[in-house]
């Protein structure tokens, strides 16, 4: 009962921040909102800090849950094509900000929130994407410095989920063919790779 009644506080701080903003999560607000005895959230979680890990802490488990399920199996039964990859990862952001759209809200305005925190800001913003599986990545794809080209992928990333939730294409779903193009222009970038290296296999 106890993890069940954690996990429905953690669900319900990401709505609540997705929907009414980072003032808005108190304890008290939780206990109204779910309809919980006065002090139920602060018995689970003492502090706001506390509440903010298990926020930071559910979500990058779900990530990576996602991410796994989505591709392990398929990518790792052929050898590696940009073009492939990056319509691969345009499924994994249109799933994304089509069935988790409150935790990418809740996410970026908690990462504006612990910004003076460098541990949980690190958390946060590694939290959705995973350096070490992108940098691995362009190892694979034969890139030449594959730890900077991971930062800037990455970088890419962000910036696409973003347009798509708070920028100029906030409430658009995610449109695979549309979200393809510039990744795959990214990872097809002769700039990229090693001379005379292949970067399909």
């Amino acid at each position: 009962m106890s993890t069940d009644r954690r996990t429905r506080i953690v669900t319900g701080a990401v709505e609540l921040i997705a929907t009414q903003g980072i003032r808005a999560l108190t304890h008290r607000a939780l206990d109204n909102r779910l309809a919980l005895p006065p002090g139920s959230t602060s018995y689970y979680f003492r502090t706001r800090q506390a509440l903010i890990e298990a926020v930071t802490e559910g979500i990058t488990a779900r990530s990576r849950a996602d991410f796994l399920a989505m591709h392990d199996e398929s990518t790792n039964e052929r050898p590696l094509d940009p073009a492939q990859v990056a319509r691969d990862i345009a499924g994994w952001l249109a799933h994304l900000l089509t069935h988790r759209r409150d935790e990418l809200i809740a996410r970026h305005a908690l990462i504006i929130e612990v910004m003076s925190d460098r541990h949980a800001h690190a958390r946060l913003a590694g939290s959705l994407f995973s350096l070490d599986r992108a940098t691995d990545l362009f190892s694979a794809l034969g890139a030449a410095d594959p730890h900077a080209s991971a930062h800037d992928f990455l970088a890419l990333l962000e910036g696409l989920v973003f347009d798509r939730f708070a920028g100029l294409r906030a409430g658009s779903a995610g449109d695979i063919d549309q979200l393809t193009v510039p990744l795959a222009e990214f990872l097809s970038s002769g700039r990229n790779y090693r001379p005379g290296q292949p970067n399909s296999e």
